[in-house]
């Protein structure tokens, strides 16, 4: 029996493409989900953009027959919208409410005789389905299992001969192995756990010595094997795109930092140092902040300024004085070093010769790391870092945010490496909080 997918408008804002991705199945889009469409259209944020993505797209269609009985679609389906007035049944649910109208659509073709799945990305929405009896599902297209996200690095144990050969040789062939491009390997002596190596993976069945062996990057030293992987890639020029993922206090963005300010002012491989982050606040949102551009950012831009105040101090902490070092920083911004720009100015953008860093990215959809990623000019390298469990997006979760599936989509490219930096190491009672709270 074909299937009656009804979806929620969370689907459609967050995806505009959701509806041609049911293969030869019928979408129907009840009344409700249009009005909701129409109340985000004139929004200049991606809900807007794909709510207005939508809304042509249906247009096109119209021109083609009528919505109401269903117009074909080139995967050989069907999408249609469903008018509610009179037409529903009641499941006992505020219909003043327009969730539960769209439910009561969904409810309605159940009743029809219909097979009917609800599609939202709403919980809370699944949940009343559920109730109903309905069939219900999370939009799964661009969705990643977190669960078996690739960490781009592996632990292997294997006779000490072996490892002495990588150390003489500067490669070692390890036959079956299937590595990914810049995927890393931790090597342990099946004698000796003391005795190891970190490789670099330089075909699907071979591995490499790591490339850069600089002890300390802009005043700052690796203190785990995971950081010493992800200096590896953010110093190599081959390397694109990197991602880097990572509870809080794992150095993600001072990594990211401390490599960018020695690609700029350090080998001059890059003309300046461009650091984005979406504008998502923890908590309450402050509301309209008086002041230019610039001042407006600053509030968010707040924690990558405390970063680089500490990569400016230059090892005698107590002869500097905060001041000296905020005036370091602040030099750097006026001479547009360092710039600091806000994502929404990014679209349209071509950014050639940069070294570019977007913090927090896992509160960014797929479509919108594709959007940033896309504006990489000529000699420019993209870090993306983020914590997949702390999205503040009400439209995202662990699993369909943008840094995850880019992780995921790009692990074959040579131009992309990832790595997962799993301690904390900002203090310990960071680490603590990471751990236990």
């Amino acid at each position: 029996m074909p299937k009656h997918f009804v979806l929620d408008t969370n689907v459609l804002l967050h995806n505009a493409d959701s509806i041609s991705s049911f293969a030869d199945n019928t979408v129907v889009l009840p009344m409700s989900v249009i009005e909701e469409l129409d109340r985000f259209k004139s929004h200049s944020d991606e809900l807007g953009r794909n709510a207005r993505r939508v809304i042509r797209q249906l247009d096109r269609l119209r021109e083609k027959g009528r919505l109401a009985e269903g117009v074909p679609l080139e995967t050989g389906g069907m999408v249609k919208i469903y008018p509610e007035k009179g037409q529903v049944t009641d499941p006992g649910l505020d219909l003043a409410v327009a969730d539960n109208r769209i439910l009561a659509v969904a409810y309605t073709l159940l009743q029809q005789g219909h097979k009917v799945i609800f599609v939202s990305k709403d919980i809370n929405a699944r949940l009343k389905a559920d109730a109903l009896g309905l069939e219900v599902m999370d939009f799964e297209k661009q969705k990643v299992n977190i669960d078996e996200l690739y960490s781009g690095q592996r632990e292997l144990t294997l006779a000490g001969r072996l490892i002495d050969q990588l150390y003489q040789d500067g490669s070692l062939t390890l036959e079956g192995l299937g590595l990914h491009p810049n995927e890393f390997l931790f090597l342990v002596d099946e004698a000796d756990q003391k005795h190891s190596a970190l490789a670099r993976a330089a075909t699907p069945d071979s591995v490499a010595r790591l490339r850069f062996q600089e002890e300390r990057i802009w005043n700052i030293r690796p203190r785990s094997k995971e950081q010493r992987m992800a200096f590896e890639l953010l110093l190599d020029p081959e390397v694109k795109l990197v991602t880097m993922v990572g509870q809080a206090g794992t150095g993600k963005t001072l990594l990211a930092l401390a490599a960018g300010l020695e690609g700029v002012l350090g080998s001059n491989s890059y003309d300046r140092l461009l650091v984005s982050r979406p504008i998502i606040p923890l908590g309450k949102d402050l509301g309209y902040m008086p002041g230019d551009k610039d001042e407006k950012l600053s509030h968010w831009m707040q924690p990558v300024f405390d970063n680089l105040v500490y990569l400016m101090r230059d090892g005698h902490q107590d002869q500097q004085e905060p001041e000296s070092l905020r005036l370091k920083v602040d030099r750097l911004l006026r001479d547009h070093t360092v710039e600091m720009e806000a994502l929404t100015y990014i679209r349209g953008r071509s950014i050639s010769r940069q070294f570019v860093i977007v913090d927090e990215a896992q509160n960014l959809t797929p479509h919108e790391i594709k959007t940033i990623v896309s504006r990489a000019g000529e000699g420019t390298k993209m870090v993306l870092t983020g914590d997949p469990y702390q999205i503040d997006n009400p439209y995202l979760d662990s699993s369909s945010n943008g840094l995850t599936y880019a992780v995921e989509r790009l692990k074959m490219l040579p131009l992309h490496g990832h790595i997962t930096l799993k301690r904390s190491e900002r203090s310990d009672l960071a680490a603590a909080a990471a751990d236990y709270l």
